[in-house]
């Protein structure tokens, strides 16, 4: 079984790259800047942002319930962040479609890192939220 074919690695990958929480990513959905980017195949909704969707679901139900389908689209959304991050455009990224076009997949590219999956930092972030800025470990 190759890397790529394995559940608990494409999880692991799939929990890294993603680090919007559920309703966090709802919400950005919803927005004008959300609705703008991405290829949007046959005039309609965005690539990204029905997978934005898709992804809000597989946060959202339990481990035990993915389908080698869900993994399968896990792995695409690994592979679009990866490939999109290696491609940051210098300076600020805020107010970019970059930025934009990552959040419609799950990643917001200007927060801090989440750990680890089953972490305990990372449960208490997914209670209480993201520090405030003023306590966020700077970027090197």
């Amino acid at each position: 079984m190759s890397g790529r074919d394995d559940p608990d690695q494409t999880y692991r990958e799939f929990t890294e790259a993603v680090n919007m929480k559920p309703g966090e990513l709802s919400t950005w959905l919803e927005t004008e800047e959300s609705k703008q980017v991405g290829w949007h195949k046959g005039g309609g909704e965005s690539v990204g942002h029905q997978s934005g969707r898709r992804i809000i679901d597989l946060l959202r139900r339990k481990r035990d319930q993915l389908t080698e389908a869900d993994y399968k689209h896990m792995r695409k959304v690994v592979g679009y962040v990866r490939r999109h991050m290696a491609q940051r455009p210098s300076g600020d990224v805020r107010a970019t479609r970059w930025r934009y076009s990552l959040m419609n997949w799950g990643h917001d590219p200007v927060k801090a890192k989440l750990p680890p999956p089953g972490d305990p930092s990372r449960k208490a972030l997914q209670r209480h939220g993201a520090p405030p800025e003023a306590r966020r470990p700077r970027p090197a």
